[in-house]
């Protein structure tokens, strides 16, 4: 069996209630392993295959209700059939917190202790994708999934680098950083699709502000409105186009109409590359995120950013502690990086940093140009398959090894 090649090796990816990132990562890695010689099987709720389209190219498929709260009745039934579906696997690997939990729970039988769990069923693989940015009881519940996943995981990968530092914290066997690229790029759009979804907009001469995004507490939507208001003042006032769904459409809707905010919902939309030739600058102002697929199809698109500086993007960036100068700012320092970054929750930062790529064409030419090389850096969808199938091998050696 070559480095490439994993030689009939059973695999199941578990997860939970997707629309996005998650399930397209996983649909990617479930093809790239099934395209080495693996024998993949992915577990998840039905609406994730309506979604992604699992089934084909050597990956099977199997409806197990996994949602995104803790429900105890329906979780031990999706415990059991998680259980009876991962009995012959090599490895599983898990994607999301909740997925995480349930799949120890299958995959172990609890030992006496807190929150201990014996091996003896196969090796399992956890991927988290997102922190916990709730408070109260919702929160305590999380931090006891998270406790389960760290102590009941072989192998914890995190998209950024505070999640695999609280697994550690947490006592996780082993921690490291998950690659979660971006789908291969398609070819750019041309000049005239720039022209086409500009007129579509009915845009003019206005700069167009583009955010992409669930329209999801985490994705800090009301601090971008708040700072809509304050560039209603320009002349003339730009357009902020957001795109996505989600919980908070109606609330937000209400806002831009109440008060009148150069903004527009524009729903979900399958021409994002062309939005984002359209666009003058992009806005990612999140509450947290991990390696968001925004922000790397934002830098392939070589357009200007500006982000807020949490969880992974400022390594995506190349803005994190490893990649910038000993005491260079972010917003003031190296035009070489590739965004210009805000504190999560700050308006008048966000309205302040959107304002100087507007008014400096200069500093925006610079910041497309950056992103666009900072892009070819990023690891690509073979490179998240190399790692993972590299640690498969790895787990499931190390399980036929003999003891002692």
């Amino acid at each position: 069996m070559s480095d490439k090649e994993l030689g009939g090796l059973r695999v199941a990816l578990v997860l939970g209630t997707s629309a996005g990132g998650v399930g397209r990562h996983v649909r990617s890695v479930a093809e790239g392993l099934a395209g080495r010689g693996a024998r993949v099987l992915v577990c998840g709720p039905a609406s994730t295959e309506e979604l992604f389209g699992f089934a084909g190219g050597g990956v099977r498929f199997a409806e197990v209700d996994l949602a995104d709260r803790p429900r105890p009745v329906s979780d031990v039934r999706s415990v059991a059939k998680l259980r009876s579906l991962l009995r012959g696997a090599d490895v599983v690997h898990a994607h999301g917190l909740r997925a995480g939990a349930l799949a120890v729970a299958a995959c172990a039988r609890v030992a006496p202790g807190p929150l201990r769990f014996s091996r003896g069923g196969p090796p399992l693989v956890v991927t988290l994708h997102n922190a916990v940015i709730t408070g109260g009881r919702t929160a305590a519940i999380y931090g006891t999934l998270e406790r389960i996943v760290a102590r009941g995981a072989a192998q914890v990968l995190g998209v950024s680098p505070d999640l695999e530092e609280r697994m550690r914290a947490l006592g996780a066997r082993s921690a490291g950083h998950a690659i979660v690229p971006a789908p291969a790029p398609q070819a750019p759009p041309g000049p005239a699709v720039r022209a086409d979804l500009r007129a579509e907009l009915g845009v003019g001469e206005r700069p167009l502000i583009l955010t992409v995004g669930r329209l999801a507490e985490q994705k800090g939507l009301p601090t971008l409105l708040d700072a809509a208001a304050a560039w209603a003042g320009r002349t003339p006032p730009p357009l902020v186009a957001i795109v996505g769904d989600g919980p908070l459409e109606d609330e937000l809707h209400a806002r831009i109409e109440a008060e009148d905010l150069p903004a527009r919902l524009l729903g979900r939309r399958s021409d994002v590359a062309g939005l984002l030739a359209a666009s003058d600058v992009a806005v990612v102002p999140s509450v947290w995120e991990g390696q968001p697929l925004i922000v790397q199809e934002i830098l392939r698109a070589g357009r200007p950013l500006v982000a807020t500086r949490v969880g992974g993007i400022p390594d995506l960036v190349g803005a994190g502690a490893g990649d910038r100068p000993a005491g260079a700012s972010l917003l003031h320092g190296p035009e070489s990086e590739a965004a210009l970054l805000v504190p999560p929750n700050d308006a008048e930062a966000l309205a302040r940093a959107v304002s100087r790529v507007l008014d400096d064409p200069s500093l925006a030419a610079r910041l497309g140009s950056a992103a666009a090389r900072r892009s070819a850096l990023l690891p690509g969808e073979d490179d998240a398959v190399d790692q993972l199938a590299d640690l498969y091998r790895d787990l499931v050696d190390a399980r036929r090894r003999p003891a002692g």
